[in-house]
């Protein structure tokens, strides 16, 4: 971040970090596995044959008290045909045609597809319980929450009762602030003017600290009269973060002035990002070949829609993605997790706290919303460091020249680099990896790269590395690299960065296309 804003700093008035939107799912655990129904079961001596029955009556109970309460508080339920209408939409709608300014604006019902319990024969003919997926009424009530802002709940009518609460860490922001007296500007989503950034900063980063199990239980129980009273029985939810979006927000001095730099930051992120790149910036492990490693199963995607509100660049890897778009005036670095399983943090093992910490896969759970927000944090840093070297003004003719033409290093003559021969571009696209921009590299990265991983003799490998050591000199001696004191890695300079990433970006460019530029 601190590259990009060393770029564009002069037009940038502040920058926020955290949360925007969060879908989380209650899920009773005990009775989400077959081995659960049927303990539950026999504890409340209910017969597998009478299940149906037993789960009907629970459905009717919790439905005929939803209906009640909305009525007590003269929201009635609204039944939507079409599981496809923007409930959102509909909500503020109903908000506006009654006047409801605070609290329960609406109480929504639709059919949905779910997870839920059914028992059936199995294959010697005895019954037993198993999940399937069905379709079953579900509950929507939004809220204008005097914490959150709007905020919904979707509460399953069926067994197990699954509930998802979704709210807008942004929404929450704009609410945190009118109680602290912090002036602000708001459309839509986005926040065009702060009058203190630090605090609305802080204040975002206690979001991530909150006491999330206790938070959901009130708000779920706020939606669902019954809840805790619907089953016989300690049921509680266990809360997870279903999917989340964590936004770098960048707000530029005005929209012109984003406007100016944004199409060369598209052009950089289409042109630029390839596969692998997007694998590392989104922290998957690459071999040295820099090639997708042959036992990666799943897309990746590079991806650009142009929408009324703006432009949209994004990176996805199976399902988890990170996006990049323009908005009244926001350059807006988004990462959306929806398999965090993809990552690993260090911790304990789940239920040791007092056990030796490794490299685990992180949880859905709440209790890792910290690390899942480090990680989110980690990836739009990648996104803004890349962006960093995109809207270079200067041209690309003088960037070459100076690299174009020997110098003098430490008393000694280096030769000029050619940026069109493929040995000198080789070595600018093994240390411009997006891997290396964060951690450095060193002689074996570079050697491994250019030269393979199948082992050799010693005498060759010898002699491979030491061609390295002269290649990663010349880079020092044109300003491109500097050895980090005290390690054996080298980091790109600003420099480097700049040169390296406009002689990829003209080399990739097709004639016709330049052609076009020049036009």
């Amino acid at each position: 971040m601190n590259k990009f804003l060393q770029r564009f700093g002069a037009n940038v008035i502040g920058v926020l970090n955290g949360f925007d939107r969060m879908r989380f799912r209650g899920s009773n655990r005990r009775l989400c596995n077959a081995g659960g129904i049927l303990m539950f079961l026999c504890w409340i001596k209910v017969l597998l044959k009478d299940f149906g029955d037993y789960a009907e009556d629970r459905t009717n109970t919790l439905c005929a008290a939803i209906e009640r309460q909305a009525a007590e508080q003269e929201v009635p339920v609204i039944y939507l045909a079409s599981s496809g209408e923007d409930k959102e939409a509909r909500a503020l709608a109903e908000a506006r045609k009654h006047d409801r300014k605070s609290g329960l604006i609406a109480a929504l019902s639709c059919v949905e597809p779910c997870r839920s319990v059914v028992v059936r024969r199995n294959d010697d003919g005895h019954l037993e319980p198993c999940l399937e997926d069905r379709k079953c009424l579900h509950y929507y009530h939004y809220h204008l929450d005097p914490k959150f802002g709007l905020m919904y709940t979707r509460l399953q009518s069926w067994f197990p009762f699954t509930m998802h609460i979704g709210i807008n860490g942004r929404e929450w922001l704009a609410e945190q602030m009118k109680q602290a007296n912090l002036a602000y500007a708001k459309v839509d989503n986005c926040f065009t003017a702060i009058g203190d950034f630090g605090k609305a900063q802080g204040l975002l980063d206690a979001q991530v600290q909150e006491d999330w199990p206790l938070v959901l239980d009130q708000l779920a129980g706020r939606s669902n009269p019954l809840h805790g009273k619907l089953l016989t029985g300690e049921h509680p939810y266990y809360w997870s973060l279903e999917a989340s979006e964590w936004a770098t927000d960048i707000l530029f001095r005005t929209s012109a002035d984003l406007a100016a730099v944004y199409p060369a930051l598209v052009r950089h992120g289409m042109e630029t990002m390839h596969s692998a790149d997007v694998l590392r910036f989104l922290g998957y492990k690459v071999p040295a070949s820099g090639q997708v490693h042959g036992n990666f199963e799943g897309e990746v995607l590079t991806d650009l829609k142009r929408r009324a509100e703006g432009t949209r660049v994004k990176y996805q890897v199976k399902t988890n993605s990170s996006k990049m778009y323009d908005k009244y005036g926001n350059l807006r670095l988004e990462t959306t997790f929806n398999n965090v399983y993809e990552f690993k943090t260090y911790r304990t093992a789940t239920g040791d706290e007092a056990g030796e910490k490794s490299y685990r896969k992180l949880r859905k759970g709440v209790v890792d919303m910290q690390p899942r927000s480090q990680l989110c944090q980690e990836i739009n840093e990648r996104h803004a460091e890349f962006l960093a070297a995109a809207a270079d003004t200067e041209p690309v003719g003088t960037l070459v020249e100076a690299i174009s033409l020997p110098m003098q290093w430490r008393g000694r003559r280096a030769r000029a680099l050619n940026p069109l021969a493929s040995g000198d571009v080789q070595l600018l696209e093994i240390v411009s990896r997006g891997d290396f921009l964060i951690n450095g590299f060193r002689n074996r990265d570079v050697r491994e790269a250019r030269y393979g991983t199948d082992s050799v003799a010693a005498a060759e490998r010898r002699r491979q590395s030491a061609a390295v050591t002269r290649q990663l000199r010349l880079l020092q001696a044109h300003d491109l690299a500097r050895k980090q004191a005290g390690s054996h890695r080298y980091q790109l300079t600003e420099k480097g960065q700049r040169t390296i990433t406009a002689v990829l970006a003209v080399r990739r460019v097709d004639a016709a296309k330049l052609m076009g530029m020049a036009a």
